[in-house]
């Protein structure tokens, strides 16, 4: 930690005084960072953040676009359902709500990409939940203060699209434009900055592609071209922020389906999908990789009642057992998609 952080308990050695700060539980950062300004320097920053992930401090959550219970009259629905986030620690075992976007009260954005940064959560894009029209909206959740707010839009308005961050920057690549053409370009967005970045493009257009982070790699799965559509690519690609530039990478996806949610990430590397991977998630597959755990959601059929499991470590190709999760009724709506937070 820099020099900056000295005396943040009178009479209190400092190295002391920061382990007592840094053992404190998010929950409780709140109320911590209304005791001084320099408390709530200290837990707001970059540095901080850094520090209680080396340490060992910090928690990895399930961040889930989970639709909310909707409201029967006779037997349809009496409206579309919508969309909001559902946060599960694997460790208390406790379900909660993510306080809603203050721009979308009823529902987040359809197809949103949700991705985590620095311990923050980052909902990007998708289509107005009431026209249906795509935006360009970027908003930050902060989980010390349980607060949104609403960062620099998007550069152009893209659908689909692949999402991942890495060291502190969010990266999004691939999708379609508004007349449904597959891009192949790809932007950064440096969260600290609030600036957007255009990255160098892909050697291909790539839309309803998976965005995935690999050590300092991230992989753009799958996807097909404007004139293919449905025919999803085998390949993938890779950018190394280091060199700026993408690799691209045959066979890496052995599926013909649609890669979105259901892409994880094997023992060996490579990527496989988690609707293969039990007949009981086999519809609809979600997985959300927590390091030690893995969430996994899905249905045995279509319309079928949605699951709930965990698997432990990465057991593609080996005979890990879904363990399934207890949810609470108000949890147990679909999962669009998912991220890892580490808080």
């Amino acid at each position: 930690m820099t020099a900056e952080f000295t005396e943040f308990i009178p009479s209190l050695p400092e190295e002391i005084a920061l382990v007592c700060l840094t053992r404190l539980n998010y929950t409780a950062h709140g109320v911590a960072a209304s005791v001084c300004h320099r408390w709530r320097e200290l837990l707001h920053s970059r540095d901080f953040y850094y520090h209680r992930k080396r340490t060992g401090f910090t928690r990895k959550a399930a961040v889930l676009v989970q639709s909310f219970p909707v409201q029967s009259g006779g037997e349809k629905p009496v409206r579309s359902p919508s969309y909001g986030l559902t946060i599960y620690d694997p460790v208390s075992g406790i379900w909660d709500r993510v306080d809603p976007v203050p721009k979308y009260p009823d529902g987040l954005p359809l197809f949103c990409q949700v991705v985590s940064c620095e311990g923050k959560l980052v909902v990007i894009g998708g289509w107005d939940p009431a026209s249906w029209e795509p935006v360009r909206d970027v908003f930050v959740y902060e989980f010390t203060t349980r607060s949104w707010t609403q960062r620099r839009d998007m550069p152009s308005s893209r659908s689909f699209f692949a999402a991942g961050a890495v060291d502190g920057v969010v990266l999004v690549a691939g999708g379609h434009d508004e007349s449904k053409n597959a891009l192949g370009t790809a932007w950064a967005y440096d969260i600290r900055r609030d600036e957007w970045t255009e990255l160098g493009r892909m050697g291909e257009e790539r839309d309803e592609c998976e965005g995935i982070v690999v050590g300092s790699e991230f992989w753009v799965v799958s996807g097909y071209g404007t004139e293919s559509q449905g025919r999803f690519k085998r390949s993938a690609e890779s950018f190394e922020r280091g060199t700026g530039e993408w690799r691209r990478v045959e066979d890496a996806w052995g599926v013909s389906q649609c890669p979105r949610s259901c892409a994880g990430v094997g023992e060996n590397g490579g990527f496989f999908s988690w609707a293969e991977f039990d007949p009981v998630v086999r519809v609809g597959a979600c997985g959300v990789d927590m390091g030690g755990w893995t969430l996994v959601t899905g249905s045995e059929y279509q319309g079928g009642p949605q699951g709930f499991y965990l698997v432990e470590g990465k057991k593609e190709g080996q005979k890990g057992k879904l363990v399934k999760v207890e949810v609470p009724e108000e949890f147990c709506g679909f999962v669009q998609s998912g991220c890892c937070v580490e808080i």
